[in-house]
């Protein structure tokens, strides 16, 4: 994935990265050059991918780009997939990335250019508008605000006091309650006993229109991809929305809802307070989850669900009255 937020390394051959971790190369040679590192929805001809789940349907991978795998997800390709094999996974991605990805440099953004503001703004002297961002019209900025290089807010934006916005694009007619955060690091990295390698968070935040943010709420930045939220979505104060989640339209979340990383919400969705929703997993359409509930697996369209784990609403209430009535 390119972003204007983040500078891309490559291409880096492959000499260069089997220098940082043991790997057994198939059907690439040393003078191979991957131009990116990204997810493998987004691998093109020429890029470089990693695999961590041996439910994935192989058949949806193209040949174009080589992945990054384990020695037993390897048996499950076919004999003409450029592979690139290793032991420790988690440790290979969270090294490429930083060897693929950096943040640009002060000089790098100084020379972005200054920030293009819209008409009819009202932005507060104490805010802080980095180079390169781009601010639409009858855009509303508190005191204390800082957005972010290359960052865009679209027309008719509120945002208010003591928000922190990088590595976003925000559309227009949105709200973003005070001292909320959007696009920082998301909680990714490998485990080692010696020192945990954080995962390089090369993705950005997208806001759609409509959407209202409450106060001390955090949208942490896609890993490899996008987090995403959709049109008309409302959500509450004191929530969390981790790295690479995918938000519907029209969704209400209320208070200390948190939502773990590459969940994907469908549209319409609701959750009372305090819900705790597990990443990678998928929610449907028209989806109501009760306060409190925890959501481990996946929910299809259309349900009703309540508890730790949730289930159907009326099974849990049957189960409840029998156990506690």
């Amino acid at each position: 994935m390119k972003s204007s937020f983040f500078k891309n390394l490559g291409p880096i051959r492959y000499s260069t990265i089997k220098e940082h971790f043991e790997s057994v190369p198939i059907n690439i040679d040393e003078d191979t050059p991957f131009n990116e590192f990204t997810s493998i929805k987004n691998l093109k001809l020429g890029g470089l991918s990693f695999l961590t789940d041996t439910n994935f349907d192989k058949e949806n991978i193209l040949n174009d780009g080589t992945i990054i795998c384990s020695q037993s997800i390897h048996k499950k390709f076919k004999n003409d997939n450029p592979l690139i094999i290793v032991n420790d996974l988690h440790s290979a991605v969270a090294k490429l990335s930083n060897i693929f990805y950096r943040f640009l440099t002060y000089e790098e953004i100084k020379n972005l250019g200054k920030p293009k503001i819209g008409t009819n703004c009202n932005i507060s002297q104490s805010a802080i508008i980095e180079n390169g961002a781009v601010i639409g019209k009858n855009v509303h900025i508190s005191a204390g605000c800082y957005v972010g290089y290359n960052c865009v807010i679209g027309d008719n934006t509120f945002i208010d006091s003591n928000t922190v916005i990088t590595n976003s694009i925000i559309a227009e007619n949105t709200h973003i309650g005070r001292n909320s955060s959007l696009g920082q690091q998301g909680f990714g990295f490998a485990i080692s006993k010696d020192k945990n390698i954080r995962i390089f968070h090369s993705g950005r935040v997208i806001i759609q229109e409509g959407v209202n943010v409450g106060s001390n709420c955090t949208i942490d930045r896609g890993s490899f991809g996008d987090t995403i939220i959709g049109q008309n979505t409302y959500i509450d104060n004191l929530c969390h929305i981790a790295h690479n989640v995918a938000v519907g339209n029209n969704c209400i979340f209320a208070a200390m809802t948190g939502i773990a990383g590459s969940a994907i919400i469908g549209n319409d969705v609701m959750t009372g307070g305090q819900v705790g929703i597990a990443g990678h997993i998928k929610i449907g359409n028209n989806v109501q989850i009760a306060a409190q509930s925890g959501v481990l697996k996946d929910i299809g369209n259309d349900s009703s669900v309540m508890g730790h784990p949730a289930i159907d609403k009326f099974k849990y209430i049957r189960k409840y009255k029998k156990n506690y009535a």
